[in-house]
């Protein structure tokens, strides 16, 4: 196998494992924007692979709903709202519950700031309308 195969391989794979976590195809998500460099998609390949390829599958130590819940944390501290998206989908699908989700929203509240967690918060409650709309045409 070549080194091209076994990258296509390890995209392939991230894709899939992205695909499972989050509930839907990241592939929209990858496609070229308006004036996009054609090394962007080096750079979102890049990402995919390292996240997903190499990051979540690492659950020997931690598993997935774990590294979910400390993911939901970080995007959430550091108010990165549209990842936070992303990765409260991750969270719901790897059975977290929204109770936990709010647990840990208080718990940023006391360490990051009130405001951080109140938009996050914002954020995870269109998620879980999102999903509760989901369960009910499902």
């Amino acid at each position: 196998m070549t080194a091209d195969a076994d990258d296509e391989g390890r995209y392939a794979t991230a894709l899939d494992t992205a695909g499972r976590l989050l509930g839907i195809p990241l592939t929209g998500f990858l496609e070229p924007g308006p004036g996009e460099p054609a090394n962007g998609a080096d750079f979102k390949r890049l990402a995919t692979v390292h996240t997903f390829g190499d990051a979540w599958p690492r659950t020997e130590v931690l598993d997935t709903r774990t590294r979910a819940l400390v993911s939901v944390t970080i995007a959430a501290t550091l108010g990165t709202l549209e990842p936070l998206r992303g990765q409260l989908r991750i969270a719901l699908n790897s059975g977290v519950t929204p109770e936990e989700i709010v647990e840990v929203f208080i718990q940023v509240e006391a360490y990051a700031g009130a405001a951080r967690a109140f938009d996050s918060y914002q954020i995870a409650l269109q998620v879980f309308a999102e999903a509760d709309r989901a369960r009910q045409d499902g």
